[in-house]
C-alpha cells in the first residue's frame, strides 16, 4: 500500500520493526514483484525506535498492518501521535478493530477487510500474488467525510476498493474463510491442493459451518468473497451448496501466484507464532459464550499450537488429527 501511495506522490511514512527492510525501502526502494505489477519505489521509512525519536507531530490517517499479536503495543505507540480528529484503519486479519477501539475509541477506529495475496520475501522485496477484495467501513455502519477520504486513498492501491455499511459482516466472512486457510497450514500442500482434495473436503466444510454458526449467534450475517459463500455453510444449506463454494474457492486459488498461506509461512519459513488465538481461538471462545459447539475450531487452535511448540510437524498426519474430530456426515437430499 505504501509503495502505491508513494508512487502516486501521496505523503506517507512507513514504520516497520525489521531494520533491514526499513533500510532497503528508504534507500534503494521497495521492490514489488509478481503478476499484478512490477516496480521499485523509495518510501520514507523508519523503525519504531527512530519514529519515537522524531520531532513530535500528529497524523490524521494511520493504517495499522501489524499481526494481531502486536496490535495493543502498536496502538499504544500510535495514540500520542494521532490527531484529535484522526483515525486508525485496521488493515489486518481478524477482529482487531475491537482491540483498537478499546484503546482509542470507536469514533477513531475504521474497519477494513483485506484479501489481496502478498508475501514478504526478503528485505525490500514483496511478492504481490494477486489482487483481491478490499473493503472499508465505519464500525457503526455510518458514512462520513473521513470515510470517503480514506476510501479514495485505498482506491489508489486497489481501484475496486469498496465502501461498506456492514464491515462486521465482511470481517466475519474473512474469519470463516480463515478457518479453512489455517487448516491448510497443518500440512505442506498448497492451499489449492488442500481445497481440491476430496478426502479433505468434509473437514473444510465442517470448519466453515462452525465459523458461520458463531457469527450468526452474535447477530452477524457474514459476507462472502473470493469463492467463500457463507450461505453455503448456514443451517439448511445442502452439501451441494458447500461443494459449489469449495469449487469456487479452488477457482480463485488457481488465479493467484501465492501458493501457501501466511500462516504456513509463519510456521514453516519464519518460525514464529501465528495469530491463531486472535482468530480461530477467538471464534471458539465466542462460540462457547453463545452456546455454540465448536470442536473443530478448538482442535484446530490446539494443533497450530502443537506445531508452534514442536510437538507436531506440518504433515498429512497432523491434518488427519483435525479430520478425526469432524462430526459424522448428515444425510442430505438437496441437489
Amino acid at each position: 500500500m505504501a509503495a502505491w501511495w508513494a508512487r502516486a506522490g501521496i505523503p506517507v511514512l512507513m514504520v516497520d520493526i525489521e531494520a533491514r527492510h526499513v533500510a532497503a525501502c528508504r534507500s534503494t526502494g521497495l521492490q514489488i514483484e509478481g503478476p499484478v505489477d512490477a516496480f521499485t519505489q523509495v518510501i520514507p521509512s523508519v523503525t519504531p525506535e527512530e519514529f519515537a525519536a522524531m520531532s513530535p507531530r500528529t497524523y490524521s490517517q494511520v493504517v495499522l498492518a501489524v499481526k494481531a499479536l502486536a496490535t495493543d503495543a502498536a496502538v499504544e505507540a500510535i495514540e500520542p501521535h494521532l490527531a484529535a480528529d484522526g483515525v486508525v484503519l485496521s488493515a489486518q486479519n481478524g477482529l482487531n478493530e475491537v482491540a483498537i477501539a478499546r484503546r482509542i475509541g470507536e469514533a477513531r477506529t475504521l474497519g477494513c477487510f483485506v484479501n489481496f495475496a502478498a508475501d514478504w520475501l526478503a528485505p525490500g522485496r514483496i511478492l504481490f500474488g494477486s489482487r483481491g477484495t478490499l473493503v472499508l467501513g465505519e464500525l457503526d455502519g455510518a458514512v462520513h467525510g473521513r470515510t470517503r477520504r480514506m476510501h479514495e486513498l485505498l482506491k489508489v492501491f486497489e481501484p475496486n476498493a469498496e465502501l461498506s455499511t456492514n464491515i462486521w459482516g465482511n470481517l466475519w466472512g474473512k474469519l470463516g474463510y480463515l478457518s479453512m486457510v489455517y487448516a491448510t497450514a497443518l500440512n505442506n500442500d498448497s492451499m489449492l491442493a488442500n481445497f481440491e482434495n476430496p478426502d479433505r473436503r468434509a473437514t473444510f466444510v465442517a470448519l466453515g459451518r462452525e465459523a458461520v454458526a458463531v457469527a450468526r449467534a452474535h447477530g452477524v450475517t457474514p459476507v462472502g468473497f473470493a469463492g467463500f459463500e457463507p450461505s453455503a455453510f448456514m443451517p439448511g444449506a445442502s452439501d451441494a451448496d458447500a461443494r459449489e463454494s469449495m469449487a469456487a474457492l479452488c477457482d480463485y486459488r488457481h488465479k493467484s501466484a501465492k501458493t501457501h498461506s501466511g500462516i504456513w509461512r509463519d510456521l514453516s519459513v519464519r518460525k514464529r507464532r501465528t495469530e491463531v488465538d486472535s482468530q480461530i481461538g477467538l471464534m471458539a471462545r465466542m462460540g462457547s459464550e453463545a452456546g455454540v459447539a465448536t470442536p473443530m475450531l478448538h482442535a484446530l487452535t490446539q494443533l497450530i499450537h502443537d506445531i508452534e511448540e514442536d510437538r507436531r510437524t506440518q504433515s498429512s498426519e497432523t491434518f488427519q488429527a483435525l479430520a478425526s474430530t469432524c462430526p459424522p456426515p448428515t444425510t442430505s437430499t438437496a441437489a
